[in-house]
């Protein structure tokens, strides 16, 4: 259940309405996901949020668009989640994360899960050899 109660008509909000509209047209689609739906409640934050997500998400970056849902996916894994594991798994796969991608990047998820717990519990001191100074 939603902590907040989605507005009616955002879009009554001209502010609300460009950010709705760059959406619409960046994604090709009419449709507008909860998670800006609900952001909508406030014009700064919704503005904010976009402008992170687009400029990062949605613009050719060094990291491609799949590796970029992937690693999304993977934080949001790690956070829990849940509305942003099927936002970017859905996003992933239709970037060409094919089935046997997606397993492997799950395994991965898996493997570091694992291991990050183990070194949490046991708080290894972190190798001299992996600081930056280091490495280069």
């Amino acid at each position: 259940m939603s902590t907040i109660n989605p507005i009616n008509n955002p879009e009554d909000n001209p502010r609300v309405k460009v950010v709705f509209d760059e959406i619409r047209q960046l994604r090709g689609t009419d449709y507008i996901n909860n998670l800006w739906r609900y952001l909508a409640m406030d014009a700064d934050l919704l503005e904010n949020v976009w402008t992170d997500v687009r400029d990062l998400m949605a613009t050719e970056t060094l990291l491609d668009f799949k590796t970029k849902e992937m690693v999304y996916l993977a934080v949001s894994i790690a956070n829990a989640c849940q509305y942003c594991v099927h936002s970017h798994t859905a996003a992933a796969k239709a970037r060409g994360m094919t089935d046997p991608e997606h397993a492997e990047f799950l395994r991965i998820v898996m493997t570091a899960g694992k291991t990050n717990h183990l070194l949490n519990a046991m708080q290894v001191p972190v190798d001299n050899i992996f600081d930056a100074e280091q490495v280069l």
